[in-house]
């Protein structure tokens, strides 16, 4: 009997601790929340898009496509547009990919991004230098290299528009490998396949 009620008894206080945790993470997710939304500009809950366009064939035709995810993992908060974006650092997790066609999804997250080191994620720090240009530390393949833009903001949307090499990442290896899968894909009028090196990034945060 006695066994019965210190079980009993342990239960109920293991219940109760549970249940005090429980409480507790959700305050504390309360208060970080309410933290995180309390200045002016959040880059966390803004739209954002990510979208690229790739080159392929001699004739450089485009191939356009986008970033479904972007997760803010420090910054991305302040009393203006400018302030919130300086200094924000973000990650875009490969898986995200997305351009209209599932097979060429799979392609690229295999077969371009499969082939680098460390690249289930890309990351970055936004740098704002003065009303007009700035630049990202882009963290891919294992090697962080600055990435200039320039920008424009217009009420309380930011736009940036940029041209990456991304031999500059050590990429070579990654190009080969996609234009020897998409090989037929890749040809133009001269029977020559190629994929360039050279991918267009345009971004934008609405903030309204």
């Amino acid at each position: 009997m006695k066994n019965s009620i210190r079980t009993i008894y342990i239960l109920l206080v293991a219940v109760l601790l549970i249940a005090c945790n429980s409480e507790k993470k959700e305050q504390k997710d309360q208060i970080n929340k309410e933290k995180k939304s309390s200045a002016v500009f959040v880059l966390d809950n803004a739209k954002n898009s990510v979208e690229w366009t790739a080159y392929k064939t001699t004739e450089k035709v485009p191939v356009k496509g986008m970033f479904k995810k972007v997760e803010i993992i420090s910054g991305g908060e302040g009393n203006s547009v400018k302030e919130a974006i300086h200094n924000a650092e973000f990650s875009i997790p490969i898986s995200s990919i997305f351009t209209s066609d599932s097979s060429r999804d799979y392609k690229i997250r295999k077969f371009f991004f499969g082939v680098m080191d460390n690249t289930k994620l890309l990351s970055g720090k936004l740098v704002i230098e003065n009303d007009s240009l700035g630049y990202a530390d882009i963290t891919m393949n294992g090697i962080s290299e600055k990435l200039p833009f320039s920008y424009l903001i217009k009420d309380k949307e930011f736009s940036m528009a940029t041209k990456m090499d991304v031999l500059n990442w050590n990429a070579q290896s990654s190009l080969d490998s996609l234009n020897l899968i998409c090989k037929e894909l890749h040809k133009g009028l001269d029977g020559i396949s190629k994929t360039w090196s050279e991918v267009a990034i345009n971004i934008s945060s609405d903030f309204k």
